[in-house]
This record gives structure tokens, sequence and C-alpha cells, in this order.
């Protein structure tokens, strides 16, 4: 960002630094709390953004100060050609890293290409050790794809891998205890996410979310005390804790039962080019219309700022009058 560039500050005082791009709203699982079993809509593909118009975005928002990109789905890996995107947003000015999320069914053979087209961080989903629980969340089968996709990361120096789970209850509670004692022996971050209400069958409830606070005290049964420790970005969602017979980390993302809305830095484009600023947002701005009707950069750029500008203190959830996205997970970006 330039010197007379003005950040992305919202009415709030959040400055956005952090950009979610969604590279394609496709997947190769059907996990329930994220999209539908059967009968997916997809958005055709002449739709989708394409490598050159994420670029020119990204190199928009980075006038303004964003400097972390996280690219999401769907799954990223069933998108052809993602290490080219990766190398350009890496070439932008201003862009610090560039990280994604993934499910890990197909990382096994694409890690080499991802670090090499200089990938810095992966996050990688694992809900359960169990093949059967596996089945149940994501309705296909493949647990043991991921876990070598987590070893073939593991043997590559990125910076960072972290595996995420989401927390069920009457779903997840065994698995806290194996998951956390197999992110200790492999020296992985584990972070615990709580459900949110994204789900494609809307049969999220509140008797459904499995409490960070659960978690914690479930952890702690097995391994002792967990200590808080800072984070090393006070805008993370994660609240951090330390191991403490370990120099290990784990997190735990509350975003139901304590909402870190107010320190909030994301902001989030989908695949199909619309802007939002909140992931429980109702309202999105059209940037794909303006990439593809030959608009100058600084047009683009006044949308971002009435994006950010539009961003509400918090999302809501605990509100009685919350009015959940007609959206689904997989069709925002994870």
């Amino acid at each position: 960002m330039q010197p007379d560039e003005p950040s992305l500050v919202d009415r709030f005082g959040r400055v956005h630094t952090n950009l979610r791009v969604s590279v394609t709203d496709r997947c190769n699982i059907r996990c329930f709390y994220c999209m539908p079993e059967h009968d997916v809509q997809f958005k055709p593909r002449h739709e989708i953004l394409t490598f050159e118009e994420i670029q020119r975005f990204v190199g928009i928002a980075a006038r303004r100060g964003v400097n972390k990109i996280r690219l999401t789905g769907g799954e990223p890996l069933v998108r052809n050609s993602l290490p080219d995107l990766i190398a350009g947003l890496k070439a932008i000015p201003g862009i610090e890293e560039v990280a994604m999320t993934t499910n890990g069914v197909l990382l096994e053979s694409h890690a080499d290409a991802l670090y090499r087209s200089g990938l810095d961080r992966l996050n990688i989903s694992l809900d359960t050790l169990d093949e059967d629980t596996f089945f149940r969340i994501s309705r296909r089968k493949g647990l043991q794809k991921v876990l070598d996709g987590i070893a073939a990361a593991k043997a590559l120096p990125f910076k960072k891998i972290r595996l995420n789970s989401i927390a069920m209850s009457q779903l997840t509670e065994s698995e806290i205890v194996p998951l956390a004692e197999f992110s200790r022996r492999q020296m992985l971050e584990l972070r615990f996410i709580e459900f949110m209400p994204l789900d494609a069958n809307d049969e999220w409830e509140t008797g459904k979310v499995l409490s960070g606070e659960f978690i914690r005290e479930t952890i702690e049964s097995r391994f002792g005390p967990l200590i808080p420790v800072d984070p090393p970005d006070p805008s993370q969602p994660a609240t951090d804790f330390r191991y403490s017979d370990m120099d290990l980390r784990v997190g735990l993302i509350n975003p139901v039962t304590q909402p870190f809305c107010g320190s909030c830095n994301r902001l989030r484009l989908t695949a199909e080019g619309q802007i939002r600023n909140c992931l429980f947002s109702t309202v999105e701005f059209d940037a794909r219309k303006l990439l593809r009707g030959n608009a100058g950069d600084d047009e683009i750029e006044q949308l971002l700022v009435e994006c950010v500008q539009a961003k509400k203190a918090g999302h809501g959830i605990d509100d009685e009058n919350f009015v959940r996205p007609e959206r689904s997970m997989y069709q925002i970006g994870g």
C-alpha cells in the first residue's frame, strides 16, 4: 500500500487486510455442514472468475492494504492449474502471504506443486479419524487420502500447516481426544470450529453446536491444563492455548458461543465474483460486473470501499432477529 492510499477501515474502526478468495464452488466430497448430498446446483463455468480477473481484483485490494490471501472453495484443488494462480498472486506488490484451505483428498498429488508455486500456508480439514464417521459427515469415502495428503504436505517446508475440525454435538464428541492425540504426534496445530448455520439442508440449531468450552474441558481432562497464549495475529478468529506438557498450540474458534466480530479483518470474494463483508452477510457487491464491464480500477476499488463501509458490527447469530444467508458455505467460500 502506498503512503497516500487509505486502508480499508469500516465504520467501527476495523482495518481489513485479509481476503478469502473462493476459486470454485465445486467439491469432491459432500460434507453436510457445507453442501447438499445430491442435485447440487453449481455455477456455470463461464460465471466463475478467471485467474486473470482474480489477480486484477487482488491487485486492487492490495492497493488498499490487503496483504493476506486465503484460497477456498468448494475444494480449491478441483480447479485446474491452481499453482499458476498462486504464483500470480504472490507476484502482486503488497501481498505478503498466500494460504489455502483444503479438504485434503487431492493434496498428496498436488502438495509439491503448491509449495513450488509459493503457497505459504495450508489448512487441512480433518473432522474425524474414524472412516465411518468420515462417511457420515462427508457422505463420501476418503479418510486415508486425507491422511496421505497431510503426510505429503508435512514432507515439504510450508511455513505453516494447520488442521481444522468442525465440532458438532452428538457426532464428534468422541473425536476430540483422538484428533488431539493425532495432532500432538504429528506436531501440527489443531483448531476446533463450532458448527455454524451455513449448512445446505438448513438443519442447524444451537443444540447441535459443540461449544469451545466443552472442547477445552475434554482436552484438559486427557492432557492437563491448556495455557492461554497471545495470538500471533490479534485479528485471528481462534483463541489459542498451549499444552502444558509440550510446545504445541491448539485453537478454539467459537463464532456461536463467543463471537469475535469486534476484531474481524476479513473480506470474501465468491467464486463468481461477489464481494462479501461477512460470512453471514445477506448482501453482496458485484465485482464481476465491473471486471467484465470495462470498469476502471478506481471503480472496482470504490465498490470494495462501499462493501467495507456497509459491514455490520457483528454477524448476529445470537440475535433473535438473525436471518441466515440464503447461500451455503460452498457457495460463499469457507
